[in-house]
This record gives C-alpha cells, sequence and structure tokens, in this order.
C-alpha cells in the first residue's frame, strides 16, 4: 500500500518538475532577449574607457554612501562631438539614487566653485574637466565632496536640443525676466519649449539668482523631460532612445543599465539642490564661488542627500577647506 502512494506521488512530481523547468527555460530566454536588446541600443553610446579603478575614492566614503548610487551628469560647452578636455563643465549634476527606496536626487554644483583641482591648486570646479577631463572632474568632485561617483554620462548642448525636440518640447512656466532670453517669446507664461528655447532657458545667467538660478534651470529641464519620457510608450521610448544615444558619452557597461532596469519604471526625483548651500563671491584673478566653509557645506549635504546625521567630513575635505580659507580670508 505504501508502495502505491509513493508511486503516485512520484507520478504527481513529474509534470510538476517539467512546468517548473519550462516556466524558468522561458523566463531565461526573456531576460537574454531583453539583455541583448539593451545591449544593442547601448552600443550606439560613445563609449568611454576609463576604468572605475583609476576614480578616487575612499574606502571610508566608499563605505558610508554603500546604498546610493551617485552618477554624474556634465553638460560641456561643445557644440560639436567633442568630449575631450579643453571643454568646461558648464553644467555639472549629481544624480543620487537611493537603492533601496528608488528615489533621486539631484545635485547641481555650482560650476565657479572655489575647490581644490589636484595638479592645479584652487580654481573653480568647472576647470577640472578642461585640464584633465572626465576622470579629473569626477575626482574633485569625489575629494571635495566625499563623493564615491564612478560612473557619469556627457552631453553637449546640441543633445539637450535633440532631447526635447524628440520628446515634442517640454512645458515650463516662464517668468517676464526670463523672456528676453528666450526665442520666440513674448511674454511671461506656460510654453512648451523647443530643443532651442530650452537651452536658452537653461542657459540664462545674467538674471537675477545669476548661476545659482541657472543650476536649478538645468535642473528643472533634465527633471521635465524624465517626467514626460516616463509616460511614453515603447515605440516612442524606443525612437528616443535611437536619436539621443549616439550624443552620449559615457563608461557605463549595459551590465550597469541592465542591473538598475528593474527599478527604472519605480524612479522618483524627489528633491533638487544647488551645492555650495552657503558662498560668498571673491575676485582674485577672476570671479569665484567660494564656500563658507567647504567642511560645513559638505556636512550639510550629506545629512540632508544621504541622511548621515553623525557625518564627519574627510580629512582630506577638512584640509582643502582650511585651505581655503587661508586663501581668501573667508571662514565662518
Amino acid at each position: 500500500m505504501g508502495n502505491k502512494k509513493d508511486e503516485i506521488k512520484k507520478r504527481g512530481l513529474k509534470p510538476f518538475g517539467i512546468t517548473v523547468l519550462v516556466l524558468i527555460i522561458i523566463l531565461i530566454i526573456i531576460l537574454l532577449s531583453i539583455f541583448l536588446f539593451i545591449s544593442g541600443k547601448w552600443g550606439k553610446v560613445n563609449k568611454v574607457d576609463l576604468n572605475k579603478n583609476d576614480i578616487a575614492v575612499s574606502s571610508e566614503v566608499e563605505d558610508d554612501l554603500a546604498n546610493f548610487r551617485n552618477v554624474a551628469i556634465l553638460g560641456i560647452d561643445s557644440r560639436e562631438d567633442t568630449y575631450s578636455k579643453g571643454n568646461r563643465s558648464d553644467c555639472i549634476i549629481i544624480a543620487s539614487i537611493n537603492n533601496e527606496t528608488k528615489d533621486v536626487k539631484m545635485v547641481s554644483v555650482y560650476r565657479d566653485t572655489y575647490v581644490e583641482i589636484e595638479g592645479y591648486g584652487l580654481d573653480k570646479i568647472t576647470h577640472a574637466y578642461s585640464y584633465g577631463g572626465v576622470e579629473l572632474a569626477l575626482n574633485t568632485l569625489n575629494t571635495n565632496l566625499d563623493l564615491n561617483i564612478e560612473e557619469f554620462i556627457v552631453v553637449n548642448f546640441d543633445a539637450v536640443k535633440e532631447a526635447v525636440d524628440d520628446i515634442g518640447g517640454i512645458t515650463m512656466n516662464i517668468t517676464e525676466e526670463e523672456v528676453s532670453h528666450i526665442p520666440g517669446i513674448d511674454e511671461a507664461g506656460m510654453y512648451n519649449l523647443t530643443g532651442e528655447q530650452a537651452l536658452a532657458y537653461a542657459r540664462i545667467r545674467h538674471a537675477e539668482g545669476g548661476d545659482y538660478k541657472r543650476t536649478e534651470r538645468m535642473r528643472d529641464v533634465i527633471a521635465a523631460v524624465v517626467e514626460k519620457v516616463k509616460t511614453f510608450n515603447i515605440s516612442q521610448i524606443n525612437k528616443f532612445i535611437d536619436d539621443i544615444l549616439p550624443k552620449v558619452y559615457t563608461n557605463m557597461t549595459v551590465t550597469d543599465v541592465f542591473s538598475f532596469l528593474p527599478s527604472i519604471t519605480s524612479v522618483n526625483i524627489t528633491n533638487s539642490i544647488g551645492w555650495p548651500y552657503d558662498t560668498r563671491g571673491i575676485t582674485l584673478d577672476r570671479w569665484y564661488g567660494v564656500p563658507i566653509t567647504l567642511e560645513s557645506n559638505v556636512t550639510r549635504l550629506h545629512k540632508e542627500v544621504f541622511e548621515e546625521e553623525d557625518y564627519v567630513a574627510s580629512d582630506t575635505v577638512k584640509k582643502i577647506s582650511q585651505d581655503i580659507i587661508e586663501k581668501t580670508g573667508y571662514s565662518e
């Protein structure tokens, strides 16, 4: 009797096992197809051969920020497809992704910020890219802000225009002061901006708020593009990707992108800030925006963006902060 029951159990397990195996095979085929699709698309980008091991990230910072994926988005002042050193990073944005919640915070670093650039001393952070390309730009951000950035995306101004045009424009509220800076707009109000208009809007500098407001506009343009693309169907997304990727330079691999794919639909831009929080201008050989102080601005950044309530700046940041104080005389 017992043997018959065992036989029935064995016969019952067999079709169940086959079903599970078939489902696993189907899942593998689907994942492989997605991977191959992404690989084909990602082959359109301009891959920069920059080893992550060449980027300065201290072990302490790596541990503290293990839960955050920080990606540098750099907009350079080149209108041609040239991304080498010699171009300044006119736009510096850190997209900080919380690996658990998938919330994204965007931190704009003001281009005139007075920081330490390895091999060049104290200078504007925008010059780091010009002096040493993307590697020096990332190392400068990591060293002065205690960050763990190893991935980057670089675009020039033409890419921004094309991205906005490809999605049918973005809606922005244009103030009376901004009207004169944007072609084709005669009065304040809500407008669906073309690529050319969106770029002009993002680059407004000679208006109230100066470079600080300018970086806010840049963040607003990026956020508007992201939110609109999230509403697209597969066909629209496919076209957008095909048009934009050839204008992107990055060291991110298809594996990096694939690892982020499962959470892409849940990404939510929750906050946008300008950094440094507290600055004061000074004219030396040229005008600089001096963080008051670098140490306190970095501490506040880690508390607000990375939720490190007991954060203490690294010795490197403390030293640079003191060097800036001695050079400018500006302290708290």
